[in-house]
């Protein structure tokens, strides 16, 4: 059992970096970031193999890039199907395991959020008190993602006293989701195998 665990983490943590770059390519370009970020270009390049050869025959439409959210939801399916026969547990119909992909990317979109809007905060406070004018490029990069989230509540709320409150409301939005979703899926049951859970 102990041999299992080690392969499916090791697995897991593998599919698990890749599927977040796959996301990430995904949600920069519905942001519209900056294509030619430093950071950008890493993510451009570990998934552009996979991502062109479905872009060959499925378009996207305005920012919204079909092949690379059906590029995620494959990785999310071969990944569960890859932990259930590791784990031993009988593979359920493809109905399911489509349900549980869609169910794990849809969670690790909103921990990619959850974990960028901090990242955010904290690069923003560590440039603050070093001085330093010239933000990083992936902070540049985290604020383009963030930034399309957080516009709607900045509409609400502008910054008061130079403080972006925000963030927020953004945290208090996606914990809403987390706890619906958690009562709706029951998801506990799924998390040794759906990435992002």
């Amino acid at each position: 059992m102990e041999t299992q665990y080690a392969i499916a983490s090791v697995f897991n943590a593998v599919a698990g970096l890749y599927l977040l770059a796959v996301l990430l390519r995904f949600l920069l370009q519905l942001a519209r970031a900056d294509f030619y970020n430093p950071a950008s270009q890493v993510v451009v390049r570990v998934t552009d193999p996979m991502v062109r050869i479905f872009r060959s025959f499925i378009p996207g439409y305005r920012n919204f890039d079909f092949a690379t959210l059906l590029v995620a939801l494959l990785v999310e399916a071969l990944a569960i199907y890859a932990l259930l026969t590791i784990y031993g547990i009988r593979i359920p119909g493809v109905g399911t395991i489509l349900s549980l992909s869609v169910l794990g990317v849809t969670y690790f979109i909103i921990h990619i959020y959850w974990y960028a809007i901090i990242a955010s905060i904290i690069m923003s406070f560590v440039m603050m008190f070093s001085g330093n004018t010239n933000p990083h490029p992936l902070l540049i990069l985290v604020w383009q993602l963030t930034d399309p989230v957080m516009a709607p509540f900045r509409k609400v709320l502008p910054p008061m006293g130079g403080l972006d409150f925000s963030p927020i409301f953004v945290f208090i939005l996606i914990r809403f989701l987390l706890v619906f979703l958690d009562n709706t899926f029951q998801v506990q049951d799924f998390s040794l195998v759906v990435i992002g859970i």
